[in-house]
């Protein structure tokens, strides 16, 4: 049987392991768009860093409604769900701390560092997205 969780336990579930996730935005033309990002968690907040000139970047700095999907595909699936506000940050000591964080978190620590310089640069953007509603399930299958 499904188990639905709490908020709290939708996001320990999302950060109990480095699950990518798939951020929607909404475009200039309304349109959405989605696409795979790494993501740490700062709190009940989660964080992750963009070009300020990509798709991404500009649809937050224009709107800052997001939704990010977190799931496993495998059985019995489960996913969670967070929808919420983006702010964005050209603070290039946030920028690059973040960077280097998530970059620890998907390809190890001893990586750490390397992601820090590599993502920490101008042009990058912190982003921070404070959640409105976590919906999560598990054992969707069962």
């Amino acid at each position: 049987m499904a188990t639905v969780l709490t908020p709290a336990e939708a996001l320990d579930w999302v950060f109990a392991r480095p699950r990518t996730a798939k951020l929607a935005t909404v475009t200039a033309d309304g349109a959405p768009h989605v696409a795979p990002i790494w993501v740490a968690r700062d709190g009940d907040r989660l964080v992750f860093n963009t070009g300020a000139d990509t798709l991404k970047g500009r649809a937050l700095a224009r709107d800052p409604r997001v939704s990010l999907a977190f799931d496993d595909e495998a059985p019995p699936f489960a996913f969670v769900i967070v929808t919420g506000t983006a702010a964005i940050s050209e603070d290039l000591a946030e920028v690059r701390h973040w960077a280097g964080v998530i970059g620890g978190r998907y390809m190890g620590e001893d990586r750490a560092s390397e992601y820090g310089e590599r993502n920490g640069v101008p042009g990058e953007l912190l982003v921070t997205v404070t959640p409105t509603k976590v919906r999560g399930v598990l054992d969707i299958a069962d």
